[in-house]
């Protein structure tokens, strides 16, 4: 069953305040590279919150479910973030994608400002390939013939958080509010680049310094959200 959402997010009742952005990670280390990545710089309006889920889909559903039933947050657009396995060949760690979707096996989440969210991680990380495209979900770290077997479906990478974050986000939206929502995840390996393979740590390395670096494209992402829909 798929998660379509028509005419895109809807703005917020009139007079009430701009909810902040929940950024939502599954590691530590994605935390932390979140979190020192905001650091020096000035609290954007009207501000965000980090959250770690836990790894895996069925503890991201539990995080984000109750993160969002706090009253500071039910109105909280939600990005999906942290690192992924790519499935394209040509692909390298430190490469951004940012999903059109998300997929698991209850359906698909459609993303929000996917174009405006592009360009916004290509000036916060020049050099950086950003891919986008379907991001498919799974409970467990794929590897081998598994990753082709996902890239013929059409997707371009694979994560275990970012499907259960999405879905969990729309289900929670009230009174038929359709939240804002999107994924960006950082490439730590891929098929030529195989966590298995000697340099996985080197690639470790570069997806945290961009995941670090790319925190801005986050903001810019959420104020478009709170500009004037025509």
């Amino acid at each position: 069953m798929a998660a379509a959402r028509a005419g895109g997010p809807a703005p917020p009742p009139a007079g009430s305040p701009p909810a902040p952005l929940l950024v939502a990670c599954a590691l530590r280390i994605e935390q932390a590279a979140l979190r020192s990545g905001g650091r020096g710089a000035a609290r954007p309006e009207p501000g965000y919150a980090v959250l770690r889920t836990g790894m895996g889909p069925r503890a991201a559903e539990r995080a984000v479910g109750r993160a969002l039933a706090e009253p500071g947050l039910h109105r909280a657009p939600v990005l999906a973030t942290g690192f992924c396995a790519g499935l394209v060949p040509g692909m390298s760690p430190g490469d951004l994608v940012v999903a059109e979707e998300t997929r698991d096996p209850r359906g698909a989440v459609t993303c929000d400002g996917t174009t405006l969210l592009a360009e916004a991680l290509a000036r916060a990380a020049p050099g950086r390939t950003v891919h986008t495209g379907a991001l498919t979900g799974s409970d467990h770290v794929v590897r081998g013939q598994e990753r082709a077997q996902l890239r013929a479906t059409g997707a371009i990478a694979v994560d275990m958080e970012s499907a259960a974050t999405l879905w969990t986000a729309t289900r929670a939206a009230a009174d038929g509010w359709n939240r804002p929502v999107a994924a960006v995840r950082v490439i730590v390996d891929a098929p030529e680049h195989e966590l298995v393979r000697i340099g996985t740590f080197r690639g470790g390395i570069s997806a945290f310094r961009v995941l670090r670096a790319v925190l801005p494209a986050f903001h810019d992402w959420h104020r478009s959200l709170l500009l004037p829909r025509r």
